[in-house]
């Protein structure tokens, strides 16, 4: 079933660190809330109301990619449930220290796709900006785990010589905001990033890849709402979704402005085992997506990177859930079973 509705008038005290009703003008805003996340595992665990031996938590998981997430996304998590599937995307885990034949640290070759800093170009016609190395949460699954963000954090002399890439080059029709999680940096130079794309007379369309209308709805604020719905391109966000558990009144509120200022919303999710490798989650996070007025986009099978092979899932199985999704729901309501391969032009449709 979709979990009733959190968060919409009873906001959660973030310095606490549970749910309580808290008067509105005590509310944090959304950069306070962004500078409160979750960073320590036994803090998280007590939050759920598990201890590590019972949530399997590994310190030496932690050490090789540290725990972020929001308040309110944990706020989602079940209590006393070592399985939820929200907490086994951000909780580190033992299982992550096992290495097997395949997983690598830069799984789709992206360090081979980056002509200048800040900036990939892989795919005809699009290319995608690194706008930030930050992120309001870290996926246990992120194939940038292990990315290279010193190299590609430019200043602005730096931005510059991307927007220059992009100008001087009229089969670029999209840019993609990507990072870490565009919407973690601030409106003013996001601004600046959207006035100069503005400007470029080929660009078509802008595109965001983010997680923070999940992770922390406050972030769709009026500044940002204004900023989107003014830029001449059309404007695409891809949230990341993997559970219908992820939604609440406040996420469908976001999701809901979003839409009413002219944005394009679509998901793409990661199949995962343990979190949503069963048809009756894949098609309740279908509905529930719709429900929030977006539409289901890709279902990436997982890369391959280190410290996520517990996470997979074999293709034989993958194709079997979107063949049962198909029996179950309209045909818009499925998404693509897709494959993103290194050094290749296009995804791997299965």
């Amino acid at each position: 079933m979709i979990p009733a509705a959190m968060g919409g008038s009873q906001p959660a005290d973030y310095n606490a660190g549970m749910l309580r009703t808290i008067p509105l003008t005590s509310r944090p805003s959304w950069q306070e809330q962004l500078a409160d996340l979750l960073t320590d595992p036994l803090e998280l665990l007590a939050l759920v109301q598990l201890t590590p031996a019972e949530a399997g938590y590994s310190m030496q998981a932690l050490q090789d990619f540290p725990l972020r997430v929001t308040r309110a996304y944990a706020g989602r998590m079940q209590k006393g449930n070592p399985r939820d599937p929200l907490l086994l995307q951000v909780l580190p885990l033992a299982a992550e220290l096992h290495t097997l034949p395949g997983y690598v640290d830069d799984p789709l070759a992206e360090n081979s796709a980056n002509p200048v800093p800040g900036l990939l170009h892989k795919y005809q016609g699009r290319v995608l900006l690194i706008t930030t190395q930050n992120c309001a949460i870290h996926c246990r699954y992120c194939f940038r785990r292990h990315f290279p963000y010193a190299d590609n954090r430019p200043s602005r002399a730096g931005w510059e010589q991307s927007l220059d890439y992009i100008l001087g080059d009229p089969s670029i029709e999209e840019v993609i905001l990507s990072g870490g999680d565009p919407l973690a940096i601030s409106n003013s130079h996001l601004d600046y990033l959207l006035q100069r794309l503005a400007s470029v007379p080929h660009l078509k369309r802008i595109r965001l890849h983010t997680r923070l209308p999940l992770l922390l709805p406050d972030r769709i604020d009026q500044t940002l709402l204004t900023l989107l719905g003014e830029l001449p391109q059309q404007v695409v966000m891809v949230i990341h979704a993997n559970h219908a558990q992820e939604f609440d009144a406040a996420v469908d509120a976001a999701c809901r402005k979003l839409r009413e200022c002219g944005v394009h919303m679509l998901n793409q999710s990661v199949l995962l085992g343990g979190i949503n490798d069963n048809a009756g989650a894949l098609c309740e996070l279908s509905l529930r997506l719709f429900a929030a007025g977006v539409l289901p986009y890709y279902l990436h099978m997982l890369d391959k990177v280190n410290g996520a092979a517990h996470f997979e899932v074999p293709d034989t199985q993958a194709l079997a859930l979107i063949g049962t999704m198909q029996t179950r729901l309209p045909g818009y309501l499925v998404p693509k079973l897709a494959r993103e391969l290194p050094h290749e032009r296009h995804k791997l449709l299965l």
